[in-house]
């Protein structure tokens, strides 16, 4: 069973929501982006599976999503959370050639966040699972939160992110600005949990 993240169109999602509806899936849900999201294609579809999205669009003679990414969880956090959420999905990529040690630093920093930022509830740090789905991506930050104003508040705004994480993304900081400039950061409404303590 893999769980991956997919890009859509935002015209599609109840098509590829429905494609997935049957056995071998533990869970599929689709929205369209939120304004303020960038980078992605409209729509998010996060899907845990036994087959990849491409099949279950193929089977069902819909257009292949426009970009698809397994997971390979390092780590993360479940925390209870009744009713509609926003969950939130950064794709990004580190620069080919980083130290393991810098790679490793930054993942600590994104894990860490969480002990920091009340906001974020449940929580998800994945490696792209490169055999299943080669990808300019190397990993994929996830959040839950309660509203929008817990992403574009507390998150984006707290000390933590500016002087801890920030700086991995700033390529004009010597040894630091490991990540490269373009990134994916969509979020959504999901009704119900998509980050599950399965």
């Amino acid at each position: 069973m893999t769980r991956w993240v997919t890009l859509l169109p935002d015209h599609s999602t109840d098509a590829y929501s429905k494609a997935a509806a049957g056995p071998g899936v533990l869970g599929s849900s689709a929205a369209a982006d939120l304004p303020g999201s960038f980078g992605g294609t409209g729509a998010t579809w996060d899907v845990t599976a036994e087959r990849t999205p491409a099949d279950f669009a193929a089977e069902a003679g819909l257009p292949q999503p426009l970009d698809t990414v397994a997971l390979a969880p390092v780590r993360g956090g479940y925390v209870p959370l009744r009713g509609p959420r926003v969950k939130r999905t950064l794709l990004l990529a580190v620069r080919p050639g980083t130290p393991r040690t810098l790679v490793g630093q930054l993942e600590a920093d994104l894990m860490a966040m969480p002990e920091h930022i009340s906001t974020i509830r449940s929580w998800s740090l994945s490696r792209v699972d490169q055999t299943l789905t080669p990808s300019h991506w190397t990993h994929v930050w996830e959040q839950e939160y309660a509203d929008v104003q817990g992403l574009t508040g507390e998150y984006l705004g707290h000390p933590f992110h500016w002087t801890c994480v920030d700086r991995w993304f700033d390529g004009e900081i010597p040894g630091a600005g490991i990540v490269e400039p373009r990134l994916v950061h969509v979020f959504r409404w999901s009704p119900e949990p998509v980050l599950t303590s399965r």
